[in-house]
C-alpha cells in the first residue's frame, strides 16, 4: 500500500535540492500562512518539518496575539524558525525569532536595525531594485515572487525562472523563490542560486 503523501516532507525535500551543497544556518523552506489557504495556521505549524521556517500573516486579525504566542510554542517544540509579518512588537511579544517584512516596510526594517535589533528579519521582493533595498537595509533573506504564476490574488505578472534565478545570483543576500512553488516547479529551481523555497498552498 502507498503510504499517505506527505506534503510538508516532499517539500522540505525538494527545498534541499533547491539550495544543493551551499552553506546557510537558515531554513531552505519557508511556509507562510494565508487566511484563506491556511485557516488552521496551527495545523500547518505541527506539519512542518523540523528545522524550517514559519511565516505568520496575521492581517490584523482579532486573535493574533493568542495565535503567534501558539505558534511560538509549537516552533520551539519542533525546531522550525518563527517570524511574524509586518509586526515587530508581537514578534517580541510573543517570542518569535523575527520578523517578516514587506517591500514598502523595508525602510522601518533598515531603521530598526540602525537601533540594533539583531533579530532574525526576512523580507519580500518583487525586483531587483528590492533585492538591493533589502541588502541595503540589513535583512537577512527574501523572498523573491511570484517567479511562476501564483494563484495568489495579490501576485503579479511573474518574474520567470531564469530572470529570477539572475536576480539571485546577483544579491548577497540568500534568496528563496516564492510564486508558484509546488513539487513539480520547485525541481526546476534546482543548481540556479536560490537559497530554498518558499511556499503556501504546496503545503
Amino acid at each position: 500500500m502507498t503510504p499517505p503523501y506527505d506534503a510538508a516532507a516532499t517539500m522540505a525535500s525538494r527545498a534541499a535540492r533547491v539550495r544543493g551543497a551551499s552553506a546557510s544556518s537558515l531554513p531552505t523552506l519557508w511556509a507562510l500562512t494565508d487566511p484563506q489557504r491556511t485557516p488552521d495556521p496551527l495545523a500547518l505549524a505541527r506539519r512542518l518539518p523540523a528545522g524550517s521556517g514559519l511565516i505568520f500573516r496575521h492581517f490584523g486579525a482579532a486573535d493574533r496575539e493568542n495565535v503567534a504566542h501558539a505558534l511560538a510554542n509549537i516552533c520551539r517544540e519542533r525546531g522550525l524558525v518563527f517570524l511574524i509579518g509586518n509586526d515587530a512588537e508581537l514578534a517580541a511579544r510573543s517570542g518569535a525569532d523575527g520578523v517578516h517584512w514587506p517591500e514598502r516596510s523595508l525602510a522601518e526594517a533598515a531603521a530598526r536595525r540602525g537601533r540594533g535589533d539583531v533579530s532574525l528579519f526576512a523580507s519580500a521582493a518583487h525586483s531587483g531594485r528590492a533585492l538591493h533595498r533589502a541588502a541595503q537595509a540589513g535583512i537577512d533573506a527574501a523572498l523573491l515572487s511570484p517567479v511562476f504564476p501564483s494563484a495568489s490574488p495579490s501576485a503579479g505578472r511573474p518574474l520567470g525562472l531564469f530572470p529570477a534565478a539572475r536576480l539571485a545570483q546577483h544579491t548577497r543576500i540568500p534568496v528563496f523563490a516564492l510564486g508558484g512553488i509546488n513539487s513539480r516547479t520547485a525541481r526546476r529551481l534546482e543548481t540556479l542560486g536560490f537559497a530554498g523555497i518558499a511556499c503556501i498552498g504546496a503545503l
